[in-house]
């Protein structure tokens, strides 16, 4: 293992010495597979361009950043600028490296974008993206080589299963009446989160610690609020799907101003609770707050594929779909 850390600090050393010109660009491109990126990127998917499009990068999303996080917590690979004074860390992150989030999350939606649209572009644009979201961790020395190459098999073997399942467990999923299909969103949440968190919950109950050298950074290595977080906003954003679909869905084409004006409502909307609900709910690491946090980003799941759009329906920003159209 030693011999792997040391290879890949030597090639980042390499990255780094090409000169410190690549750093704005590489903190760009880094920010491309943030998830304040996806949070901007998401609403304009799905409440502007399609909602189909949209709900699968959503729950591609989810599902690949609570399985990256218990990969973490198997692993717990540090990052290079933690154990090298060799590289210069220019990004702070305190979970740990391997596999890379970014890498990851990268190849599965940028990758199931490129699916959706069947164009060859969109391929060779969503090919160079993932690309350059993973050299840019290397630069920026908070990837090791084999945190971004692991990062992007997992992304692709995960873009690989749902493009295979997708439609045949839609129209499975769609057999049953509305209300068992939002208990099985519930399901599907409960047992993402089970499956994603015992990595974390096993640190947790052997007392694990940080070696001394990387302890300083690693101040949220073992953390399973990020669970709760994408377990919440799987079943929030499932149940709005089903909901809206009773009620007949919305066209996402519209004029340019009407769209503009769904973005800026429906982004305060999500700002609002997630925000205004953090001010309220507690935060600690207990089951109350996690079950808060659970709670909260259900709501802005729930806002974003459901309650957003009946509202933007409600102010005449969208009209209703032709009645061979639906929400997926």
């Amino acid at each position: 293992m030693e011999t792997l850390l040391d290879f890949g600090i030597r090639l980042i050393a390499s990255i780094q010495s090409l000169g410190d010109w690549q750093t704005l660009p590489m903190k760009f491109f880094s920010f491309l597979g943030t998830e304040e990126f996806y949070m901007l990127v998401l609403p304009i998917l799905y409440w502007c361009f399609s909602t189909e499009m949209g709900l699968r990068v959503a729950v591609i999303l989810m599902v690949s950043s609570g399985l990256n996080g218990a990969l973490k917590d198997i692993f717990c690979g540090p990052r290079p600028y933690w154990i090298s004074s060799q590289v210069t860390g220019l990004a702070s992150e305190t979970s740990f490296g391997v596999p890379s989030g970014h890498a990851q999350n990268a190849a599965a939606v940028w990758g199931i974008m490129a699916a959706w649209m069947k164009k060859r572009w969109a391929w060779v644009a969503a090919i160079l993206v993932i690309f350059l979201i993973g050299y840019s961790r290397l630069y920026l020395a908070v990837h090791f080589p084999h945190d971004v190459l692991s990062g992007w098999l997992i992304g692709a073997i995960l873009l690989i299963i749902v493009l295979v399942l997708w439609t045949p467990v839609v129209k499975w999923i769609r057999k049953f009446s509305p209300g068992f299909q939002i208990l099985l969103a519930f399901f599907a949440s409960i047992i993402l989160l089970l499956v994603t968190s015992l990595p974390s919950i096993r640190l947790i109950n052997i007392g694990w610690q940080a070696p001394p050298e990387w302890a300083a950074y690693a101040t949220e290595a073992v953390s399973i609020d990020g669970f709760f977080t994408s377990a919440g906003t799987l079943f929030g954003l499932l149940a709005g799907v089903v909901w809206l679909r009773q009620l007949g869905g919305f066209k996402e084409k519209g004029v340019w101003w009407k769209l503009v004006l769904r973005y800026v409502l429906g982004v305060a909307g999500v700002l609002a609770i997630r925000y205004g609900l953090k001010f309220i709910f507690p935060e600690s690491q207990d089951l109350l707050s996690w079950s808060l946090r659970d709670l909260r980003y259900a709501l802005i799941g729930f806002w974003m594929s459901g309650a957003a759009p009946w509202v933007f329906l409600k102010l005449k920003l969208a009209e209703k779909p032709t009645p061979h159209a639906s929400v997926n």
